[in-house]
């Protein structure tokens, strides 16, 4: 009998009201934006597998062309510079290019959205690498086997979506992985990340597997 008077004194307010539970935190517009995003992905139980990806050209024909190439319909495309050059002179600051070059930095700096490191071209421009936010493998297994080269092509050098320039570690780390097995090591970034691998997903309707979409969601709740 105690217990349940207890519970009911800890139930009522001094005034012997009802105490009201606390409200949920309401979402916040970044959250907001991921979940709806979300929405609109296919999400898959398991990606799977599909033979034949070749990135490296060799034996045989690039399965998404030749790497970083200018000759792709999207933004950049034929104009002269390499994609990993547009990459870097969209998302480098303080550029200087090489004399007589409209596509060679020279010197420049970078904030790695992974890791939050800051670079300068002139001491890590070999450290620095283009990297696909949805894996071309995961592309390849997840649908891609079945598209155009021209589409496959493209989707390699959407520099509008698809293409960031991060410390090569990072890259190196995150392999193929989606958002379930692999996210930026600098929280302040992983909002960002998941909201531009979602519009990847949407943009080249590609899936996300159930625990990416889990993944996903944790992070959504931290935006």
């Amino acid at each position: 009998m105690r217990h349940l008077i207890a519970a009911g004194i800890l139930a009522l307010g001094l005034s012997g009201s009802a105490v009201a539970a606390p409200a949920e935190r309401p979402a916040t517009p970044g959250a907001e934006r991921v979940l709806a995003l979300l929405g609109q992905v296919r999400t898959v139980d398991d990606i799977g597998y599909h033979p034949g990806y070749d990135r490296d050209c060799d034996p045989g024909a690039c399965v998404f062309g030749e790497p970083w190439t200018d000759d792709h319909d999207g933004a950049g495309g034929h104009n002269g510079c390499t994609t990993r050059e547009d990459v870097l002179l969209m998302q480098m600051t303080d550029i200087e290019m090489r004399w007589g070059s409209r596509c060679r930095i020279y010197e420049a700096r970078l904030r790695d959205p992974y890791t939050g490191e800051r670079m300068t071209w002139r001491d890590d421009g070999f450290y620095i690498s283009i990297d696909h936010v949805y894996p071309l493998a995961r592309a390849w297994h997840g649908g891609a086997w079945a598209w155009t080269p021209r589409r496959r092509t493209a989707f390699a050098n959407d520099v509008r979506r698809e293409l960031l320039a991060v410390s090569a570690r990072a890259n190196e780390a995150k392999e193929a992985d989606g958002p379930a097995d692999w996210l930026p090591t600098w929280r302040r970034y992983r909002c960002t990340y998941v909201t531009k691998y979602l519009r990847v997903a949407v943009a080249w309707d590609l899936p996300l597997t159930t625990a990416d979409a889990e993944a996903v969601r944790r992070v959504a709740r931290g935006c």
